[in-house]
């Protein structure tokens, strides 16, 4: 660990969220009162949460969900950008990522109700739309609409989301070197007091125990990862990943392990993780390339987990050259990567 670690002006800050913790780390000189920064982080993030859960009825999104076909709805501004990149994302990966899964994530068990095998064969049945072709928005007037039944659920990008408005809270307190995360979900602002990048582990996918796998050193860049391993069932000896198929309105059934998306944003990578992990390393890693995105695929074969990295930061083993979200480098992997 760096020389910091016991250094007064060493300020690491925590609170609830979205069935998990939200934590900041940042460093200041002179004389600091945390609690103003404290209570605008925790005040960024419940409104996250009262916007986007599915598991709060009154939240803005499950109004939207219960609103009737055709009838515009109002939506806060900050759900209306989520709801935006998740369309664009979702567009972006011919609907891979769908937020139109929330009747499936119910049906399952992965929402705030057990899994109902009569809802499950109502969602393997039902014939699909993705979310981009169903929901219009009127970002000017701050309104949604949708032109047929969808149930939206934001599992899969709000995490994130609130990850980056941890980031900009720290900004507006003219704090521009930390790091901030939700549930593994991490942003670097900045450089350490010492010029170091943020160190970051990729956690190795095993259910049983918390090791890293590899490492990244992130500055002015953020991290996500989805995999099979900590949100799961069991049904008949099979795990069952969280992680819906927009294909089946079914939990994955093939997939890999894991896969890490270093992004601009913290939502962005949030999203692309998922719809990486739907498409799977082969036609996944194909997508990534052409995209131009930075991913990490662990793939189980076995009792071994392959590696396989795609795009500039992983596959040259350092990237030093400037990026738009600025300067990462993936430091170690414990074996050998196939790169593309």
């Amino acid at each position: 660990m760096s020389k910091m670690s016991s250094d007064p002006g060493r300020q690491a800050l925590s609170g609830p969220t979205m069935g998990t913790r939200w934590s900041a780390l940042f460093y200041t000189t002179g004389a600091f009162d945390p609690t103003p920064v404290r209570s605008a982080l925790q005040a960024a993030v419940d409104e996250v949460d009262e916007q986007m859960s599915n598991w709060k009825p009154h939240s803005d999104l499950m109004r939207l969900n219960a609103g009737p076909v055709g009838q515009w709805i109002g939506v806060p501004e900050q759900l209306m950008k989520v709801l935006g990149l998740a369309l664009e994302i979702g567009r972006s990966s011919a609907g891979a990522f769908d937020i139109g899964m929330g009747d499936a994530v119910g049906a399952w068990g992965f929402g705030p109700s057990g899994a109902d095998r009569a809802l499950i064969r109502k969602a393997l049945e039902a014939p699909r739309q993705a979310a981009y072709e169903v929901l219009e928005l009127n970002v000017e007037g701050g309104e949604a609409r949708k032109s047929a039944p969808i149930v939206l659920d934001l599992n899969g990008i709000a995490k994130g989301y609130g990850v980056d408005r941890l980031a900009e809270t720290l900004r507006g307190f003219g704090i521009t070197s930390g790091l901030v995360g939700i549930d593994g979900e991490m942003r670097a602002l900045g450089l350490r007091p010492d010029d170091e990048p943020w160190t970051i582990a990729v956690e190795k996918p095993d259910p049983t125990s918390r090791a890293p796998h590899s490492m990244l050193v992130l500055q002015d860049a953020a991290v996500a990862t989805s995999g099979d391993y900590r949100h799961w069932m069991d049904v008949g000896g099979r795990r069952l990943s969280h992680t819906m198929d927009p294909r089946r309105g079914a939990p994955l059934t093939r997939s890999p392990a894991s896969v890490t998306v270093v992004a601009r944003t913290c939502a962005e990578a949030d999203a692309w993780a998922t719809a990486l992990m739907v498409f799977g390393a082969g036609e996944g890693a194909e997508l990534a390339r052409r995209l131009g995105l930075d991913a990490l695929f662990l793939i189980r074969e076995g009792q071994t987990i392959r590696p396989r990295a795609v795009g500039a930061l992983f596959a040259t083993g350092r990237f030093e050259e400037p990026r738009p979200f600025g300067v990462q480098a993936f430091l170690a992997l414990p074996e050998a990567v196939e790169a593309t």
